[in-house]
């Protein structure tokens, strides 16, 4: 599965959980952040770094959807293997 599929199928995780996705330039970091999961407002959010490459993208929703509970929503098997394997360096986006 390529990673604008996974990315896809991952934002429509999220939209079933109904945390908000934001992607937002963060220009002038010097190091690039990718991202992450916060509360505004009483409300989850992840903001994910426009800029950065793709992979990444997937890369911090999967990290932040991992903290989440999952249980009770419908996963396909490999956006599930994704998010229950141990690191995220193993984002299958190939």
């Amino acid at each position: 599965m390529d990673a604008r599929a996974v990315l896809g199928y991952l934002e429509a995780v999220a939209e079933q959980l109904g945390v908000e996705i934001r992607y937002e330039p963060m220009e002038g970091e010097t190091v690039l952040s990718p991202g992450g999961m916060c509360r505004i407002r009483g409300k989850t959010v992840i903001i994910v770094n426009a800029k950065a490459p793709l992979e990444d993208q997937v890369r911090t929703l999967v990290k932040a959807l991992r903290r989440l509970d999952l249980s009770q929503i419908y996963l396909r098997p490999g956006i599930r293997d994704l998010l229950e394997c141990d690191t995220g360096d193993e984002v299958g986006t190939g």
